[in-house]
């Protein structure tokens, strides 16, 4: 094989995608949680949406892009 292609393969598997199903689950809470926040404030609620808000803008979507999981809790992993 040639040197080259090798190596580009090499990169592309490096360079894979690194959220887990934690990610998405946070980033889904975070979504979920900044759509009822906006609905209640477009209601009038002047205390449930600024926390939905902050829940979702400040806690959720953070932590879904923040959080690693471990080596072995790689997706699409063949274990050999």
């Amino acid at each position: 094989m040639n040197p080259l292609m090798a190596q580009k393969e090499a990169k592309i598997e490096g360079s894979r995608w690194p959220f887990g199903p934690k990610n998405y689950a946070f980033l889904g809470a975070a979504l979920v949680s900044i759509i009822i926040g906006y609905i209640a404030l477009a209601s009038g609620s002047i205390t449930l949406a600024p926390i939905l808000l902050v829940l979702g803008y400040c806690v959720l979507f953070p932590i879904g892009i923040i959080l690693r999981g471990k080596p072995d809790e790689e997706v699409g992993e063949d274990k050999v």
